[in-house]
This record gives structure tokens, sequence and C-alpha cells, in this order.
């Protein structure tokens, strides 16, 4: 009898709750039905809990929380909108969480663990990739005992293709943490190598391991660690390695396609099995806003996911916008947010070419950078630009700059530390300095470095979390808060959970 009563009671109350609801004098806002329609989205959301066939890990060095703000408001502002209200691909995706990302010895990582943690599924001390935290960093002997098994092998023995993508050197922390595994993430030819080390260095891992079938492609910068010091390449720049090897020809031996340029890669015959090698910039390739002679990262993501969509078993791509870090550490936001509304079109590009029923889609970064966003601006205010006054009585800002107690306007964004401090080192020694009186012109250069506090040569990393959102097969997983190297098990578990389901069936 109660508990039909108590049934009863709900069932009155829910349907007051709807007509009480419609009756309510913003119910026709444009903000309360979207918001209405939102809800009614996530209760018809019903989890996918197919096997994953294939698996994709989005990453962009350096764009924690606030980065991504940053590049919500630049992508909506040069669409045409204020910016705030835009909705970036990722942010598009049924599930989202808050992702840890110490390491285990640091409270601000470098994307040495944190790529590690990913890739390996536990966390590991700052300067090593898929290292055990038992070994210190550096210690090449220990190191050479202390290697974990990356989710890349995993998906090779599985029988899936491989592929990892970067617009850094795909040699450096968060490419190689795909394929490498390291005490030093500083060893990306031998040159680095202490003597009577016997690891590999990172370049000769991934020939290795594409000579091994783990890697079937990988593409972005970092020439001269393939190349030996007295060989020129194409655009006049010298190789780094000093042991005479040159990786490149060593991988045209294995069968591979090596690429150098825009025009070689648009000539790439993909999914004859034959490994491709692209190498588009003797170190980092080029940012976004300054790219000219090679692919931008949605192109290499569309090369690379036509390429291995040709095995039937799938595969795992790793794709990273790397430079979206570099911008941050120059203290140089234009940049950072060219390079990350080019991270979101790639996105964008995996989402139009994959199905969410067999593909795993995660987007996420490896750590935030001391970014930060000042007050009280008026929506529109350009995010690069100048903080302007609200309209009281309108929707955009004023137009009128908000002034600082020393009576100067100041921009939307800065950092809290970096090479645009305000602070300037003087002849006896000591810091001091003032802020600039800045204009909007001048602050939305695109080589503008944002105004800083902590005087540094290059701005650092922050502790603050990140965000990972996901689609498709097991995405459901991915809530709350949680450790970063929790993304590897996700994956691991979303392409052997048809297994498992049928091992417990039976």
């Amino acid at each position: 009898m109660k508990t039909t009563l108590v049934a009863g009671l709900a069932l009155a109350l829910s349907a007051s709750a709807v007509f009480a609801q419609d009756a309510l004098p913003q119910a026709q806002t444009k903000w309360f039905t979207d918001a209405d329609a939102k809800l009614q989205e996530m209760i018809a959301r019903q989890p996918n809990t197919n096997r994953a066939r294939n698996v994709i890990l989005f990453t962009a060095d350096g764009n924690g929380v606030g980065t991504n703000y940053a590049i919500r408001l630049f992508s909506g502002q040069q669409a045409g909108g204020l910016g705030d209200d835009y909705v970036q691909p990722h942010e598009a995706f049924p599930y989202a969480a808050l992702v840890k990302t110490y390491s285990s010895n640091g409270q601000t990582p470098d994307s040495a663990p944190t790529a590690a943690a990913m890739n390996s599924g536990m966390k590991t001390r700052n300067g090593m990739i898929n290292i055990l935290d038992t070994v210190a960093e550096g210690d090449c002997v220990a190191g050479l005992e202390a290697g974990t098994r990356t989710f890349a092998e995993i998906a090779s023995d599985m029988g899936k293709s491989v592929g990892v993508l970067s617009t850094a050197r795909i040699t450096h922390a968060t490419p190689a943490a795909v394929y490498a595994r390291t005490a030093s993430r500083d060893w990306e030819d031998n040159t680095g190598i202490p003597e009577g080390c016997a690891q590999k260095d990172i370049a000769d891992q991934l020939v290795e391991q594409m000579k091994a079938g783990v890697i079937d492609l990988a593409m972005g910068g970092g020439r001269a660690h393939f190349l030996p010091k007295d060989v020129t390449d194409a655009e006049g720049k010298t190789g780094k390695r000093t042991d005479g090897r040159n990786l490149v020809e060593e991988a045209k031996a294995l069968g591979a396609q090596v690429v150098f340029g825009d025009q070689d890669f648009a000539a790439l015959t993909m999914g004859n099995n034959a490994p491709v090698l692209g190498l588009f910039e003797a170190s980092h390739m080029k940012y976004e806003a300054d790219r000219t002679g090679e692919p931008s990262l949605a192109e290499m993501t569309e090369a690379a996911i036509k390429s291995l969509s040709t095995n039937e078993n799938g595969f795992y791509l790793s794709i990273e916008g790397g430079r979206v870090d570099h911008a941050n550490h120059d203290g140089n936001l234009y940049r950072v947010v060219t390079d990350g509304k080019a991270f979101a079109d790639a996105i964008a590009k995996a989402v139009e070419l994959t199905n969410a029923e067999d593909t795993l889609i995660i987007v996420t970064a490896d750590h935030e950078h001391a970014i930060s966003f000042n007050g009280y601006c008026g929506r529109g205010s350009n995010v690069l630009g100048l903080c302007m006054k609200e309209d009281g009585a309108g929707v955009a800002h004023s137009g009128e700059p908000n002034l600082a107690a020393d009576g100067k306007p100041y921009t939307v964004a800065g950092y809290l530390n970096g090479a645009g401090s305000v602070l300037v080192k003087q002849a006896d020694g000591t810091y001091s300095g003032a802020r600039a009186d800045l204009t909007e012109e001048a602050a939305t250069d695109k080589d503008y470095l944002q105004q800083a506090l902590v005087p540094m040569s290059s701005e650092t990393h922050s502790g603050e979390d990140v965000s990972v959102h996901a689609m498709g097969p097991w995405a459901h997983l991915f809530d709350g808060v949680l450790e970063q190297n929790y993304i590897f098990h996700v994956m691991n578990y979303a392409v052997t959970a048809g297994e498992m389901k049928k091992a417990s069936a039976q």
C-alpha cells in the first residue's frame, strides 16, 4: 500500500513539474528551450557496449580547460559569433570527465609521463616514457629492464594497424609514447645517449617498431633525428646523428614510403600494407599560422584513417596537436588558438570518416599551462585583444576597454609567467617594469606575447586538470574526476570487451 502511494505521489509530482515548467515566464526563451532540448537528449542517451574495432586518441599538447576555452572563443569569433556559445567538435561528444595530470614525482607534469600514462596505463616520473617509476630518470641500465607494454603493441598483436601523427617532432614525448621506451625523453637520436648505454634512441626505436610490424604509419616533424650530421636534406638542413646511420634509408629498405613535403604527401599510395614515414620538417612542423609546404593535421588525419581503415581488424591511431603547447610556452596566444582550431578541424574530419558504432574517439590533453583570463569582459571581446566593458542594455560589449588601477587597458587573457612578463631585468640585475599602454591592434597582432607576471624565458605547464571527451564504444566509462592513466584502461577494455562479454556468457 505504501509503495503504491509513493509511486502515485511521484507520478503526480512529475506531472505537476512539467505543467509548472510550461507555465514559467522564462519557458519560451531560447536559453530555456535549448537547455530543455539538451536534457531530453541526455535522457535518451544509451551506452554503446559494442567492441571497439578502432580507437583514435586525440591529444592537444597543453590544451587544458583554460586553453580550450580560449580556442573556443577564437573559433566562435572567427565564425562570426560572440565566441562563448560556440561548440567545438569534441564538445558535442556525449561523454566527458576531468583528468588529473600529475606525474608520480611531479605536481606539475611534462608530456613524457602524461603520454606514458595514456599509452601504458600507469603513472611514471617526469622525463621518462613507458618506464616504471621504480627507475630514476636517466638511469639507462635500470630502464632497460623496466619497460612497459604499450597499447600500440597490444593492438598490433590483435591484428590491428597502428598510426601516430603529430605536428611536433615524431620523436617528441607524446608521439614517442606510442612506440618507444626510454629513461629520458631527450634521447631522440644517438647524440643524447650516455656512453655505455645500450638503449636505442627514440628515432631508432620508431624504425625498429616499423620493422616489427607494430607501427604502420608515422607522420610529423623531426627529420634531423633520422639523418647523419653530414647529410643535408631538401631544405638545406643537416641531420643530427653521429653514428653514421641514415634511418630514412633504413626505413626505405623496409619497404616504407618516406615523404618530406606536401607534394610527396599528396602522391602517397595509402593502404597497400607498406609502412609510411612522413618527416615534414627537420624539427617541429610549422605553426598552422605559418604553414607552407606541408600538410595540415586534418589532412594527415584523413590520410591516416583512410589508410589504416583498410585493415579489417581495425586500428589504433594517436593524433597530437603538438604545437599548441609550444605557442603557450612562447606566451603567444595567436598561435595557440590557430593551432587549436586546426586540431579541432582534425577531430571533425575523424568523426566524418568513422562510424561511432565501432570507433572509440577520445579527445584530451596531457596537461594545462599557466594561462588565465581577466574580467569583467563583455561578450564578444576578442580573445586575443582587450577586455571590453559589458553593455548594460545590450548583448555584445560596449566597445570601451576596461581599465586597471594603473589606468591602462588589459587583455582578455594572459599568463602567470613567461616571456611577456611586465618585469624586465635591469642593468643592476634586478627586475622592475610597468605595463604597456596597449591598443587593440597591438594586442591582436599574431606575434604579440600576452602580458605575464613572473619573468621566465619559457612559460610553464601547470598542474590543473584537463578534460577528456569521448564518443563510441564504451565512451560512457569516462565520467567524474579520473586519473590520467585510466584512459589506457578504457581503450584496452573497449577493444577486448566483446571477448570479455563472450567469455562471461559461457
